[in-house]
């Protein structure tokens, strides 16, 4: 199926690793022009690499969306490079697990800067440009745990997530009439290496097993592709109908009714 994405411009945050990676490799592969950002330069540099063997242009940049001026820089040095933009994936983010009464003021300025406040910054930064080329679409990595509990020791990580699902329902509201759409997506637990399945299963083999029989009904974890397909079909004007949702992408791991 043709998406009808050439030459579409994409910036993907922390995409450099993981499910940002694997979302810039999927619209790479539908003839996107690609940004990513991410703040370890080597791992940003080893990913346009690996983008730019499948023959798209892209442009990384090293930066730390946190910081309240890196979101008009990695905005300018898009429009400076490629003249639009017309996605925007809100990937990065981090956690901090442990008991609630455990956790700082200082974990929660860290992880709400990372998960919450620097997507809404950015989204905030795409707009002008959104709006002036006639519209665009905008996508939050969230997660199952933004729509249920999950368990002891996600306070942290539940609250940003389920924040990220509510900004962009909202968001979704305002921006209609621009014709930018704005959506959710909500991984379930996803295996790829040195992420923190893949580090669980090789330190318990047996209790992730386990976890999988009875956590997840497929009987397996998903993969950073499974996401990324997803994502590059909310980003495509196929999904032109498609705003203000949150899709779960979770083997049907989630246990929420809506």
């Amino acid at each position: 199926m043709d998406l009808g994405l050439r030459q579409k411009v994409a910036v993907i945050t922390g995409g450099s690793r993981g499910i940002g990676k694997g979302i810039a490799l999927s619209l790479a592969a539908e003839g996107c022009r690609v940004v990513i950002c991410a703040r370890q330069e080597a791992t940003l540099q080893e990913a346009a690499k690996e983008i730019q063997s499948k023959g798209a242009e892209v442009l990384a940049l090293a930066l730390d969306i946190t910081d309240p001026k890196h979101a008009p820089t990695l905005v300018n040095e898009t429009l400076a490079r490629f003249g639009g933009i017309d996605i925007l994936v809100n990937n990065a983010g981090g956690n901090r697990r442990g008991a609630f009464a455990e956790r700082t003021d200082a974990e929660w300025d860290e992880v709400l800067a990372l998960n919450l406040t620097s997507h809404v910054r950015v989204s905030r930064a795409v707009l002008p440009q959104m709006r002036a080329q006639g519209g665009g679409a905008i996508i939050f990595i969230s997660s199952i745990f933004g729509r249920e509990s999950g368990g002891e020791g996600l306070a942290l990580y539940n609250t940003t997530k389920s924040g990220l699902i509510s900004v962009a329902k909202i968001m979704a509201v305002e921006l209609a009439k621009d014709n930018i759409r704005v959506n959710s997506v909500a991984p379930g637990s996803i295996r790829f290496p040195g992420g923190s399945w893949d580090k669980r299963c090789v330190q318990d083999p047996q209790g992730m097993a386990e976890f999988v029989k009875h956590e997840i009904p497929m009987g397996r974890f998903g993969t950073v592709e499974e996401i990324a397909n997803v994502v590059t079909f909310l980003a495509s004007e196929r999904a032109s109908w498609v705003s203000g949702a949150c899709v779960n992408v979770d083997g049907c791991q989630s246990r929420s009714l809506i």
